[in-house]
């Protein structure tokens, strides 16, 4: 069963820092573009970050380049999300999801609250 466990989310003060962490599962981790998604509530899925299956090629979101970083370790089946100098707007679930274009398989999400 292809699993993805997002952890990492939290409640941070505007400029702060956080970690996503997504846990790959019942699949070959290796073999796939990984992405990463987010949803504020009231609001549609907003793409925010993805990588090749190496982590050679990575890509982002106009408003969060140079505060974010996604990675991937593909010998522990894990993908990251670096989030630095965090902003209220980046207040959302996000999500974890196996693919580049078509998305194929899809976390539970994390709650991410940027808040003073």
């Amino acid at each position: 069963e292809v699993q993805l466990v997002e952890s990492g989310g939290g409640l941070v003060q505007p400029g702060g820092s956080l970690r996503l962490s997504c846990a790959a599962s019942g699949f070959t981790f290796s073999n796939y573009d990984m992405t990463w998604v987010r949803q504020a509530t009231g609001k549609g899925l907003e793409w925010v970050s993805n990588t090749d299956r190496g982590g050679g090629d990575t890509r982002y979101l106009d408003s969060v380049k140079g505060r974010f970083t996604i990675s991937r370790d593909n010998a522990k089946n894990t993908l990251y999300l670096q989030m630095n100098n965090l902003q209220p707007e980046d207040t959302a679930v996000y999500y974890c999801a196996r693919g580049r274009t078509i998305l194929g398989a899809w976390g539970q999400g994390a709650q991410v609250t940027v808040s003073s």
